[in-house]
């Protein structure tokens, strides 16, 4: 099987869900001696974040082009036996098996303008001209048939997975932390998480990554928690598997996901998670999880009360450490593979 991967993503963003689902999914591909893999990297990239191994892995090095983000790949010289799969919804310039991986419905859902469109556009065109799409939930593909239909039969459901980064700690001593885990912005409900918390004075909010805090966040923070907050900013798996080891819990506000890997982490490392029973996230969560039928205040303070319970709090870490495995990056990669096996066939 020849593979060659478009790697287009490390020149969109630092860090980020797609970059996590590639640097994840080729780990495992670059130790499956079966595949023939060519990555093609762009330059300038904003950060090297998918991981290579030159005796597995062919990289193939290019400039990058004027509005390259928008244009097919060039794969004359691959020949045609071989299976296209982009980073970031581009199509291949000749006619080659070609999979696509669709991860959310958020630029459909919560963007308008210049922005929505090009990135519609391009998302839409790379659906409809892939022989088979991945989907990392069945929400997501749900979705897709609401924007963007195709033939049902197209469409396979691949979960993301979960490091085995994150774990329990044995012995370690909880505290009052709540965390917040990434983007904070739209429909992420930020406000929410902390006008929430202004409800309960013993605890106190870490939030982690999703860029620095804004001068409207620091006043909202000053506002309702004032001396109860920290940023942490970005963190390596293993320092936020600490974190949600000593947590008082994960607490999840976002009203839509295309898959919501923080809520599988959190459950793998024995951290209870409050949520909203919304897109993706009940697939995810399962019965594991505190989950609110609308993204309020109200909801999520019924929610911080139920939590207080020890029972419930005991419940809820046994259930997420068996709902949890349900998710893992060699099962992604297992799944994926055999999305491609399909079309050798």
């Amino acid at each position: 099987m020849k593979l060659v991967i478009d790697g287009i993503i490390e020149s969109l963003q630092n860090n980020g869900g797609c970059t996590v689902y590639f640097n994840q999914f080729l780990s495992f591909l670059q130790q499956d001696k079966k595949v023939s893999l060519t990555y093609i990297r762009f330059f300038p990239v904003m950060g090297e974040n998918v991981s290579l191994h030159d005796a597995n892995c062919s990289l193939v090095k290019r400039d990058q082009r004027f509005l390259e983000r928008w244009r097919d790949v060039d794969t004359s010289q691959f020949g045609d036996d071989i299976i296209f799969h982009s980073t970031h919804y581009r199509l291949p310039t000749r006619n080659v098996r070609t999979v696509t991986t669709v991860h959310d419905f958020t630029y459909e859902l919560y963007r308008k303008g210049p922005a929505r469109w090009m990135h519609s556009w391009q998302k839409f065109r790379a659906i409809r001209n892939s022989d088979l799409v991945i989907c990392v939930s069945q929400n997501t593909a749900d979705d897709l048939m609401r924007f963007c239909p195709i033939e049902r039969d197209k469409i396979r459901v691949v979960y993301n997975g979960v490091s085995e980064s994150y774990f329990p700690i044995q012995g370690v001593q909880k505290d009052s932390s709540v965390i917040f885990v990434g983007a904070r912005g739209w429909y992420k409900n930020f406000t929410l998480a902390v006008r929430t918390l202004n409800l309960f004075p013993y605890l106190k909010l870490t939030i982690v990554g999703g860029g620095a805090l804004t001068p409207e966040e620091r006043a909202l923070l000053e506002e309702c928690i004032p001396g109860r907050y920290e940023w942490l900013g970005r963190i390596s798996d293993s320092g936020l598997n600490e974190l949600y080891n000593k947590a008082y819990c994960l607490f999840y506000p976002s009203s839509y996901e295309g898959f919501g890997i923080p809520v599988a982490e959190a459950m793998r490392s024995g951290c209870p998670v409050v949520a909203v029973h919304t897109s993706s996230i009940p697939e995810v969560a399962g019965d594991a999880a505190l989950l609110v039928k609308g993204a309020t205040v109200d909801a999520f303070r019924a929610a911080f009360t139920q939590l207080e319970s020890q029972a419930l709090r005991k419940k809820l870490i046994a259930d997420g450490l068996v709902q949890a495995k349900k998710f893992s990056w060699e099962k992604c990669y297992q799944d994926t593979l055999c999305v491609y096996q399909e079309l050798m066939e």
